[in-house]
């Protein structure tokens, strides 16, 4: 399944990261705060336990249950700028969004003002027309960290609320002194010139923006510019170079398909309101790609504050709870969006993985059912249908799924070997090996030199005891490709015991433990090379190993009967 974590626009990491360092907006930042006597009825006691429990709470990524404890504990301090700080990160983080207002205006007036309590109280006075309070806040904002971002944005969208249009360029121009941030500053810019009827100069930074790869919402408000203003062959253009580059994309066909019949008068950005939205969701994209989920999901939960009907903010929040596992929230984002035009197919389809990843393996197969049923033209729906059948080793039903998938795409291109490699496991499990030996080998014809391919076949010929020269070289090149892969290292060193070099075998299947301690089978292939090398005591701790690793794969009572009486002799198996 395509990841939302594809950036809106390629930004620089490490200008970001470094930026989001040194804001220290994490909320997990703030230290441990020294409780003064709490309200009568509560102990300085309660209050540290409230404390703990919210770092505690929070550590296991539970920021409902955090910001209920913290702020229990601030009511028994109230002037800790530390804990008030960790309360309101906590209280915006999980969308109550009012409250955290509250807690932002009482941190204000600090030596060094909270970034994020200045950006929201900005945006919630943009969001009720209340300019010259918006501009006090970003007045405030600083130059440095996250500042170098929001504060060009900030500034310029105020701007553009009051119809300044050469303001808000200046007040933008400062983003486009930071590297790697080119595309964001042409993008805004570009969106300020657009609002002002500026049509011209506002083409001129939308062709800057279209020389970087640019992912699917830049094509939606490029393409719609284009249409709104008589170019639509080379919207048409635009959209068909897009979907050309991103075949699989989930987004890509139906939000086509949607742009090209969008009115012509409507605008992705309509307003300054929507667009600090927009940049703001921007910022948070952005952070989401780099795994930097609390800021990134500070910065969605602003971009909705501003703007509800921000469908990509919407699916950013859903992407980033599902993340951290929390799916009841994220089939909540993702509902929502079920009837969207653009993002509808795309959120039926994380609502589906997140339904498979709780283990609601049925609710997910009835989702994804009738989006194959929907769309029997697309295969992505009936392709991640034959995953969780194959997860719930339902492998038959996933052999169907793959099979109708396969039927639908006709003759299969490189892309496609994924599919062929999940059907080929799924007829290995189901002691189809010819069904699935002619699936790996039409696989490698479309990518020859895939490790997981190559390890795969070369694996099971070993195994089997077939083609034992070609296995070894085709194990070999993938261990090539990718020398730290535990399982592709210990297929190798399967293949030399099974040509009879065990001292060869020793070497790389100890490899092999090393890079997967913790394997069954590693550890019980280790022990019969040992074995057959003479070295009887490493042996049988290799094999103790595996049975205490053991899983529901692991032949336990073949394990113990080695234990038990050792191996019997033989020779090596012929090449």
């Amino acid at each position: 399944m395509t990841s939302f974590r594809r950036r809106l626009l390629p930004i620089s990491r490490a200008v970001l990261l470094a930026a989001l360092l040194s804001a220290g907006v994490f909320a997990g930042a703030a230290p441990a705060p020294a409780f003064a006597a709490g309200p009568p009825g509560e102990t300085a006691g309660s209050a540290t336990g409230s404390y703990l429990a919210g770092r505690h709470a929070q550590h296991n990524d539970d920021w409902t249950a955090a910001a209920r404890f913290t702020a229990h504990a601030l009511a028994a301090d109230p002037d800790d700028q530390a804990l008030l700080r960790r309360t309101f990160l906590l209280r915006l983080g999980e969308g109550q969004v009012d409250t955290a207002i509250g807690y932002a205006a009482r941190l204000l007036g600090e030596q060094a003002e909270p970034q994020m309590a200045l950006t929201l109280l900005a945006a919630d006075a943009l969001a009720k027309g209340k300019l010259d309070e918006a501009d006090g806040y970003a007045a405030r904002l600083p130059a440095d960290g996250l500042g170098r971002f929001i504060t060009p944005l900030t500034r310029a969208w105020l701007a553009t609320a009051r119809g300044k249009t050469d303001e808000a360029l200046a007040a933008l121009e400062p983003l486009a002194a930071v590297q790697g941030f080119g595309a964001l500053y042409n993008l805004h810019a570009a969106l300020i010139l657009d609002l002002a009827g500026r049509s011209e100069d506002a083409a001129a930074r939308y062709v800057k923006v279209m020389d970087t790869e640019a992912p699917l919402r830049v094509v939606q408000i490029v393409g719609n510019f284009m249409m709104r203003t008589g170019r639509t062959d080379e919207a048409r253009k635009l959209y068909e170079t897009f979907q050309a580059g991103n075949p699989d994309g989930l987004l890509v066909e139906p939000a086509l398909e949607v742009m090209a019949k969008a009115p012509s008068d409507a605008r992705p950005v309509p307003d300054a309101r929507s667009g600090l939205a927009e940049a703001l969701f921007d910022l948070g994209s952005a952070l989401h790609h780099e795994n930097a989920d609390e800021p990134a999901l500070l910065f969605g939960r602003i971009a909705l504050h501003l703007r509800e009907d921000l469908p990509l903010a919407h699916l950013l929040i859903g992407d980033i709870v599902a993340s951290r596992d929390h799916h009841e929230e994220a089939l909540t984002a993702y509902r929502r969006l079920a009837e969207d035009p653009l993002l509808g197919w795309t959120a039926r389809m994380r609502e589906a993985d997140s339904l498979a990843r709780m283990n609601r393996n049925d609710d997910a197969i009835a989702v994804l059912k009738a989006l194959s049923a929907d769309r029997p033209e697309r295969t992505d729906a009936v392709t991640r249908l034959g995953d969780i059948y194959r997860y719930a080793k339902r492998y038959d039903e996933a052999i169907s799924a793959y099979t109708t998938a396969l039927e639908r795409i006709g003759a299969p291109q490189e892309r496609h070997w994924p599919l062929l490699y999940a059907r080929a496991m799924s007829y290995e499990r189901t002691k189809q090996w010819p069904q699935a030996e002619a699936d790996l080998q039409t696989a490698l014809t479309l990518r020859p030199d895939e490790p997981s391919l190559l390890n795969f076949l070369g694996y099971s010929w070993i195994d089997r005891g077939e083609h034992l020269d070609k296995a070894r070289a085709m194990v070999e090149r993938a261990v090539e490709l990718r020398p730290r892969d535990g399982y592709i290292v210990d297929s190798l060193g399967w293949a030399l015991y099974k040509l009879g070099d065990f001292e060869g075998a020793v070497a790389k299947l100890e490899r092999a433990v090393e890079l997967k301690p913790g394997d069954p089978t590693i550890n019980d292939h280790l022990g019969d090379a040992y074995w057959r090398a003479g070295r009887r005591n490493e042996a049988r701790f290799q094999w103790m190993r595996a049975l205490r690793n053991a899983d529901e794969d692991t032949d336990k009572a073949a394990i113990q009967a080695k234990l038990d009486g050792g191996m019997a002799e033989r020779k090596a198996a012929a090449k």
